[in-house]
């Protein structure tokens, strides 16, 4: 439904007009010209009182002006004075309106005042009649005015193959009316456990509120308030209204790139403003975040209204008639590359884990992203500029670099013990496991530690960050919602080199951007992200470190999945990757987040790459597991 506002112009206007007064000598056209501009300068620069004060009854003209002003909030009118006719004591002056209303386009009419000539020589003695037709031509005694604003339907935001992704949706808002509440610590336990809100600030929130008031808990969608009816519906105080929103397939759906829709907030109304004309208004239902509100203007549309003349007395139950009309202008649609059966099996995927949890998908050549997920213990925007240590997952750069130097192969022996130590500091293979002398190939698959610090110490300062930037990371994307392009830095030494080279360090990343990594490893033309189907450019696409790097990169990330540290995914078809645990905080032992990134070959969905990171995991198994799940729903 299009959001609708409703203004009242005007009141019941029985405006009494002064007896025809005789003309007097000298009287000319100019007098009446500069009478009738005096009246509408002043009543266009706001001074209503004077504008009334140059009427024939400056009270009644008064009140219809300032009521005007009242049901025009925020309007300004300009006012052409056009040809004026003077006959035996009377004048009219014909004029044209354009009121510049709050949130709406310009409402232009052609008018007429009537002037009469008082005692008295000049400009001065003339007064504008004060009848309703001051304000419209229309407008009759014992009628008002009556404006209707109204949005077009909100252009849709489609997924790729073109299905509108948001819908109007029935939403019951469970809350409270202070008014009816009779044991407010009951009433705040109960509704605290079936909805999960704090029984605390429930408790708060009832009690700052006045008497009578409505306290909102929390806004469902009607198939999950049938779940807690019986647990909430005859709790005294417990209220629950309902209302349509535009909403998402289900809660959560791909938030952190689509947004979401609402009622205006003043912060969104303000970037709609124009040298101080507002495009909308309190009330509009507009796209409050992610590309919802980055396409605000072209989805949104611009609003219409009408205007009738109707009767003062609304018992009457008069339609009126309609005097003026300007259809609003439909937005237009903008296309996302979300796939939805990627999407729903991520979203699925996610919500296995308690720990907040993001689920990436982008598609290889491309740059699309096909799906972004987080379950509900996540922040959302977490997905897309989310900074965390990327951990052993970073090795798949670090791999790039040395690869790239020609003094490495996937065969080339290399040694793995337990423990190594840079400038004093120890650094260790999980449970310090020791591999002695293996190829890289194994070393990359199990993930250790020392053979990447031991190795990575001999690249050049700047490798690891020209080798991270070959993939996009570092780039200033250009996108409608932000996406962090993660951190590399080219000036490390010593120790924090070391820890650089597997992902601690000063190295940070998001899922996005790590999928987008795997994404130009599996291509081997890493691209620019895509957020939107035919939108600008977000840079230019990343040069790739070359064929040769990643004809042998490939393998070592396909030797994770066959033999390494994400065997559990060997069965779900052609899989590359690599796991990350990721050491954060000052706690002993340190917390840990865990990172699986990596791609399918020619899987249910065609080539796909992605990144799951599970906040706090403990480690890379927990975000394998995620990825087994999502893999696994696809089939």
């Amino acid at each position: 439904m299009a959001a609708r506002r409703t203004a009242v112009l005007g009141t019941v206007l029985t405006l009494l007009s002064a007896p025809a007064l005789a003309a007097c000598s000298g009287s000319s056209d100019d007098d009446v010209r500069a009478a009738a501009q005096a009246f509408l300068d002043d009543w266009s620069g706001g001074d209503t009182g004077a504008a009334a004060a140059a009427t024939t009854d400056p009270d009644a003209a008064g009140a219809l002006l300032e009521q005007t002003a009242a049901d025009l909030p925020g309007a300004t009118l300009g006012a052409e004075l056009g040809a004026v006719t003077v006959e035996d004591g009377t004048a009219t002056a014909a004029w044209t309106a354009t009121w510049d209303l709050d949130a709406a386009p310009d409402w232009t009419y052609d008018a007429t005042l009537e002037l009469r000539d008082g005692d008295g020589d000049g400009a001065d003695a003339w007064q504008v009649v004060a009848e309703p037709t001051v304000v419209h031509p229309e407008l009759g005694e014992g009628q008002r005015l009556l404006l209707a604003r109204a949005l077009p339907e909100r252009a849709a935001v489609t997924d790729a193959a073109g299905t509108p992704l948001f819908a109007p949706t029935e939403v019951v808002n469970v809350g409270v009316d202070t008014g009816q509440v009779t044991d407010l610590p009951a009433l705040a336990s109960a509704l605290s456990a079936a909805t999960g809100v704090a029984a605390e600030e429930i408790t708060a929130d009832v009690q700052a509120a006045p008497p009578g008031q409505f306290v909102p808990v929390i806004a469902l969608r009607r198939p999950a308030f049938e779940a807690i009816r019986a647990q909430v519906f005859d709790l005294p105080g417990a209220v629950f209204p309902t209302e349509t929103r535009l909403l998402p397939p289900s809660t959560g759906f791909a938030s952190a790139l689509l947004g979401r829709v609402g009622e205006a907030t003043a912060e969104v109304i303000e970037e709609t403003t124009t040298d101080g004309v507002a495009a909308y208004a309190g009330g509009d239902q507009l796209g409050l975040s992610g590309l919802q509100r980055a396409f605000q203007e072209q989805l949104t549309g611009t609003p219409g209204f009408t205007v009738s003349v109707v009767s003062a007395d609304e018992s009457t139950g008069d339609a009126g008639r309609q005097v003026a009309a300007v259809d609003p202008a439909a937005g237009r649609p903008i296309q996302t590359p979300l796939v939805r059966v990627l999407q729903d099996a991520a979203d699925g995927a996610v919500a296995t884990q308690p720990l907040a949890t993001h689920l990436v998908v982008v598609r290889p050549g491309t740059g699309e992203i096909l799906a972004v997920s987080s379950n509900g213990a996540a922040v959302a925007g977490n997905a897309l500029t989310g900074q965390y240590p990327p951990g052993s997952s970073m090795k798949t750069i670090t791999a790039t670099a040395l690869l790239s130097t020609g003094g490495l192969t996937p065969d080339t022996p290399v040694t793995c013990p337990g423990t190594t130590v840079v400038e004093g500091r120890e650094f260790e293979n999980q449970d310090q496991f020791d591999l002695g002398t293996v190829p890289f190939t194994e070393a990359f698959a199990e993930s250790c530690n020392t053979t990447f610090i031991q190795a990575g110490l001999q690249l050049p300062d700047d490798a690891l960050a020209a080798a991270a930037a070959s993939y996009g990371v570092g780039s200033d994307w250009q996108l409608p919602v932000d996406v962090f392009s993660g951190s590399v830095p080219a000036d490390s030494t010593g120790t924090t080199k070391a820890a650089d080279t597997i992902g601690q360090g000063q190295v940070l990343m998001s899922p996005a951007q790590l999928a987008l990594v795997a994404a130009g490893v599996a291509s081997g033309t890493p691209a620019a992200p895509v957020e939107v189907v035919g939108g600008d450019p977000a840079g230019p696409a990343p040069a790739g470190p070359g064929r040769a790097v990643l004809d042998q990169l490939r393998p070592l990330m396909r030797q994770v999945v066959l033999t390494g540290t994400a065997e559990a995914l060997a069965d779900r078809g052609e899989v590359y990757g690599k796991t990350g645990t990721a050491e954060y905080g000052s706690n002993t032992p340190p917390d840990a987040h865990g990172w699986f990134m990596g791609y399918q070959l020619a899987g249910p969905q065609g080539d796909i790459a992605f990144a799951v990171l599970v906040e706090g995991g403990g480690s890379s198994s927990v975000a394998v597991a995620v990825t087994d799940a999502f893999l696994g729903a696809l089939g």
